[in-house]
């Protein structure tokens, strides 16, 4: 082979490195790579935990059948269903008027935590203040923010629970969307400031790419906690129809199907909101490692 030959081989070799390089960094994976047995993967993935999902529940149908427990000490799957069906106008209501305050809540605790995360990026001292503040009140208990949150407002007003909310869903935002922020590598860093980048090139090409896997962690954990947050600030009072209050009434009369009818709609908003994050880190951030190998199996 002549040095011409092989010039011009090292030049192809070199352009097919470059196409895949640039595609892998776009999020598409090498046509080669990919596989029609995605979405069967995806499958057996999740195989397992539909089969506990399922086993768990005829354990627990079969058990309180051949005990005969009393649907006063634990209701059966099938009599939850059941009552789910018969009630569902009524505990739906309930579950909406919910979901209302958990979201309003999460938007505002995320919109707020990720504004504090981009101020800590800009003025060292605050963050340096903040931080610890921040990751101590994170640890208090959502139960010990609901009386105060409603004695500050209106007992009958969604705005105390809005309120509890928000509090709980910023302070994991600000803490993980600040972190993806500042721990970026500093020879990325350097590179950009020898292109002569500005502080907002950096910030938007560089930053914040980082952060996003950062930031949707946090949003998995506080998507569902948001539900849970909000039941909790009802169970201290307000209006009647929501599911904290329609739970706590039910369990209080003993009629435990009903109030299990209730935790099966909340555990059902909170796998939606839950669901509506992976949809929007996957549209977001669809280049991100974890995503091009999911789609390369």
């Amino acid at each position: 082979m002549t040095v011409g030959d092989q010039e011009h081989k090292a030049s192809e070799i070199d352009d097919v490195y470059q196409t895949e390089f640039v595609s892998a960094f776009e999020g598409d994976v090498p046509a080669g790579t990919r596989t029609p047995s995605a979405l069967r993967h995806r499958l057996r993935t999740a195989g397992p935990a539909i089969a506990a999902f399922i086993l768990v529940l005829a354990l627990w149908e079969g058990l309180t059948r051949l005990f005969d427990v009393k649907t006063f000490v634990l209701a059966r799957p099938s009599l939850i269903l059941e009552r789910f069906i018969l009630t569902s106008d009524v505990v739906w209501s309930a579950g909406f008027n919910t979901l209302f305050e958990a979201g309003i809540g999460l938007v505002a605790g995320t919109i707020l935590g990720v504004g504090v995360a981009f101020v800590t990026i800009r003025w060292a001292p605050v963050r340096e203040g903040l931080m610890p503040f921040a990751v101590a009140a994170n640890s208090v208990p959502i139960i010990a923010l609901a009386p105060i949150a409603n004695g500050m407002f209106s007992l009958t007003s969604p705005v105390s629970k809005i309120a509890v909310v928000t509090v709980v869903v910023f302070f994991p935002v600000m803490i993980n969307s600040a972190r993806g922020l500042i721990e970026v590598d500093e020879d990325e860093l350097e590179l950009m400031r020898s292109y002569a980048a500005k502080p907002r090139e950096i910030m938007w090409r560089v930053r914040v790419p980082h952060a996003l896997p950062y930031f949707f962690s946090a949003m998995k954990v506080v998507a569902v906690l948001s539900i849970i947050a909000a039941i909790i600030a009802e169970y201290f009072g307000g209006s009647q129809d929501v599911l904290g209050q329609y739970i706590l009434t039910k369990a209080s009369l003993f009629v435990y199907a009903d109030a299990w009818a209730g935790i099966l709609v909340a555990s059902i908003l909170g796998v939606t909101l839950y669901a509506i994050v992976l949809v929007a880190e996957r549209l977001i951030m669809p280049w991100h490692v974890s995503f091009r190998a999911s789609d390369a199996t």
